[in-house]
């Protein structure tokens, strides 16, 4: 049977992977977020863009998005995907060392601007249940835009990043209960607290047990058996239903899917496969929200600024002023520098993605009326927009050397996890298992990797803080902790796979300390080669062993022998890590009988 294909079928998949290709590959070399390049490509792509024109030059229809709405259907995954990572990237340990910051200066920040917000909506004629959303949604700065910007000039665990990280987990925390109230009283608006109001309320909770009830009994053993198949396209898989499966859930209980979502990831978030599952959905969360971005951009309709010239630009300046003002007199009350709170106030001045889900939740119940949130968007588009010129300013005020009777009066805590590891453990076999009782016994906090299902839920039963996940992923590498730990241990029996961590982790970091376990001198010799700090092969350890016990036995005293193996083994390891200097050397011990060694 033939199969018919047109071309325009996939016109719009095509644009969104041409614009995923190629212009936001220049805004990021331009350095500016390409959450910006997915915006504006949807204000060009869409109807009031150059469809707009269609009638003077057809041409353009062949660069245009034809249907929006099925854009917008398939970009609401890129929310329900985002809110899961916000989920999965909580823990009870973030919070308990941020709880200052995050409810303290967080639950304030978005308790006054919104407020503030709601009390200028009700003034300018808006309804209460009308202004309570449209406050809430511009009170939400930019996660997706803030966060990459503080990593990308390293200022994240600067006094004025750990403050702006903690108020964007406050208002992040804050998302789920906004979008649940919205849902709950969306038809309602004016029927005040009713008992039919309360009663809305139960098919949500039965859903939200629901959602905990399968992951508390059911999660873990899913994915630990999904695991020991060491399929990686079925983890996938297992991932992707658990993001989209705990969104239907949700959805089915009258909530949106990304509360499912995200009540999935904190589920997640204590079990050792939380690393894994991050690396693993963030290419899928990274394309969708750049699809949610694109949609957004589509629905702006700049013509509303055009009719309201003064209107909107002053609504954006007022917002950036307003959250500008209260979050640096936050930040001076919670003891931040005044260096530290301008550069915090900045960088949160702007308004967020999540100003767009929530006034679509708020339009789609009727709440907020749909001229209204078009004007309130693209005055929040407008002040996103200017993150990346506000962080530039915040940058220069802030990041200047402070005096020190500008210190804060007491210190900060940290964005670090109460225990960093000190040592990375790639590998929890039994060479793996012995290195971390030798870690436990001096008391070196350390944090091990492990590739095999049952090898991890083995050192989970014994307390031992294991992850699941490939260790030849950078990403994963970098979310057990590469950048915080002091040294490196590469454990595992597979060569190919030591070689490509112990490379992997030089080139990310040139300050690690890295011992990498080798089958021989060979692979030794390479792995120096690719940066190790110090190879051990196994074949060399096990004669050295053997003749220490020989040497022992024979009646040589022990002090002598212990002396001679390690100046022997020292020997052999500046031979192996110095080849060019001392190759004919290396050769002759090789040709001395070393078991294993190539001829």
């Amino acid at each position: 049977m033939e199969g018919h294909v047109s071309a325009g079928d996939y016109k719009d998949v095509v644009l969104f992977l041409a614009t995923a290709g190629i212009i936001v590959p220049l805004f990021r070399r331009w350095r500016v977020s390409p959450i910006l390049g997915f915006l504006g490509a949807g204000v060009l792509l869409g109807p009031y863009g150059l469809a707009s024109l269609s009638d003077a030059a057809p041409w353009v229809a062949y660069v245009t998005i034809d249907n929006p709405g099925e854009i917008a259907q398939l970009a609401e995954l890129g929310v329900v995907f985002l809110l899961f990572m916000i989920g999965l990237e909580l823990s009870w340990q973030r919070l308990r060392l941020l709880r200052r910051y995050v409810f303290g200066m967080g639950a304030l920040q978005v308790t006054l601007c919104a407020g503030i917000i709601a009390a200028a909506a009700v003034a300018m004629g808006q309804s209460v249940a009308s202004a309570a959303a449209i406050g809430a949604a511009l009170a939400l700065s930019s996660t997706a835009v803030v966060m990459p910007i503080l990593a990308e000039r390293k200022r994240q665990h600067s006094q004025a990043g750990r403050a702006t990280f903690s108020v964007l987990l406050f208002q992040d925390l804050a998302v789920a209960p906004i979008l649940i109230t919205i849902a709950m009283t969306s038809g309602r608006a004016d029927q005040g607290l009713s008992p039919n109001l309360l009663l809305t309320f139960a098919p949500a909770a039965i859903g939200v047990l629901v959602l905990l009830a399968f992951g508390r009994l059911l999660l873990r053993p899913m994915l630990r058996s999904v695991a020991r198949a060491k399929s990686e396209e079925l983890f996938m898989a297992a991932c992707l239903l658990v993001v989209i499966g705990a969104g239907l859930v949700s959805a089915l209980a009258g909530l949106s899917m990304a509360i499912g979502a995200f009540i999935a990831g904190l589920l997640l978030a204590e079990t050792e496969f939380r690393h894994e599952v991050e690396v693993t959905i963030e290419p899928f969360k990274g394309l969708l929200l750049g699809l949610f971005f694109l949609s957004v951009g589509i629905g702006l309709n700049l013509s509303t600024l055009a009719a309201n010239p003064l209107l909107i630009p002053a609504l954006a300046i007022g917002m950036v002023a307003l959250n500008t003002t209260v979050i640096f007199g936050l930040a001076r009350l919670f003891r931040l520098t005044s260096q530290s709170a301008i550069e915090a106030a900045l960088l949160l001045a702007g308004g967020g993605e999540f100003a767009f889900v929530i006034l679509s939740s708020a339009v789609g119940g009727g709440i907020v009326p749909e001229a209204i949130a078009q004007t309130v968007l693209v005055a929040s588009t407008l002040s996103m927009m200017s993150i990346p010129v506000l962080a530039a300013w915040g940058l220069k005020l802030g990041g200047r050397k402070v005096t020190p009777s500008e210190l804060p009066q007491e210190p900060v805590e940290s964005t670090a996890p109460a225990v960093t590891p000190r040592v990375l453990v790639i590998g929890y076999g039994r060479v793996g298992r012995l290195v971390g009782e030798m870690l436990h016994r001096h008391e070196i906090p350390w944090v091990a990797a492990e590739r095999d299902a049952k090898l991890v839920e083995i050192g989970r039963r014994s307390g031992d803080a294991i992850y699941f996940g490939d260790a030849a992923r950078i990403e994963f590498l970098k979310r057990c902790g590469l950048g915080e730990a002091s040294a490196l241990v590469i454990t595992m029996d597979d060569a190919e796979a030591v070689e490509t961590v112990v490379s992997l982790a030089r080139e990310q970091r040139a300050d690690l300390k890295i011992i990498a376990r080798a089958r021989d001198a060979r692979q030794a010799e390479r792995l120096y080669e690719l940066g190790a700090t110090d190879a051990v092969p196994e074949t060399i350890e096990a004669s050295l062993q053997l003749s220490e016990a020989l040497l022992v036995e024979i009646g040589v005293p022990m002090g002598l022998v212990i002396a001679s193996i390690h100046e022997r083994r020292d020997e052999v390891r500046k031979s192996l890590n110095r080849p060019e200097a001392l190759g004919g050397r290396l050769r002759r011990y090789r040709q001395s009988g070393e078991p294993g060694a190539a001829p």
